[in-house]
């Protein structure tokens, strides 16, 4: 997918609004203004924003429940945004993003600031410690290059309800990840192509509890 294809993708799946589309373009170059002072993306893919980024953290919408205002979705390990931030400018829910790191936890307000965007949070701490501060129902928990998925689903289970959905892109390895969890935790499970990298995968869990714990 080239940039101007990722763009086209984004403008026909979302039929984002003008408005949208400038938070969009602001975020990429803040994004890139950022990466003289820290490494929020691979070098090598700063001239990829859009396709390997952008494009890469909004198809988790479309395998997302349709939300609203009063949805919260939680992204773990929030990095530079991705998907978070990416989520919180296409969809009207509430979008709690996690990071320990102070520099990126910077970064995000930032940038939450700087777009105003009003249904974007930032979590400074352990995914453990969230639970706590995030007291209204999760319905979609995502982390894209956060864990390996024992660890990631151990982390984050307090945050999830029964339908909570969890989309969580993988990359080539995502069967032996999938085949580890499933000695660990009971969960309804597909998965799905990624748009965006053809030999990766995003598995899409729901009713995830642990072994011997009731449905």
């Amino acid at each position: 997918m080239t940039e101007d294809e990722a763009r086209e993708w984004l403008k026909h799946e979302f039929d984002v609004s003008r408005e949208t589309w400038e938070r969009l373009e602001r975020y990429v170059a803040i994004l890139l203004e950022e990466m003289e002072h820290q490494n929020l993306i691979a070098a090598s893919t700063r001239d990829h924003v859009w396709a390997r980024h952008i494009v890469d953290s909004a198809q988790l919408l479309k395998l997302a429940p349709d939300l609203s205002a009063g949805d919260r979705w939680a992204d773990l390990g929030a990095g530079a945004g991705l998907p978070g931030m990416v989520v919180a400018i296409l969809s009207p829910c509430q979008v709690t993003m996690i990071e320990m790191r102070r520099k990126r936890v910077e970064f995000l307000e930032q940038v939450i600031a700087a777009l105003g965007l009003t249904n974007a949070s930032v979590f400074g701490g352990k995914v453990e410690r969230s639970a706590g501060a995030i007291t209204t129902p999760v319905s979609v928990i995502s982390a894209r290059a956060y864990a390996p998925m024992d660890r990631l689903i151990a982390s984050a289970l307090p945050l999830a309800r029964k339908d909570t959905v969890w989309i969580l892109p993988k990359g080539q390895n995502y069967q032996n990840e999938l085949d580890m969890v499933r000695t660990l935790w009971h969960s309804e499970v597909r998965v799905e192509p990624s748009l965006t990298a053809p030999d990766s995968a995003i598995l899409v869990l729901k009713n995830v509890r642990k072994r011997g714990d009731r449905a």
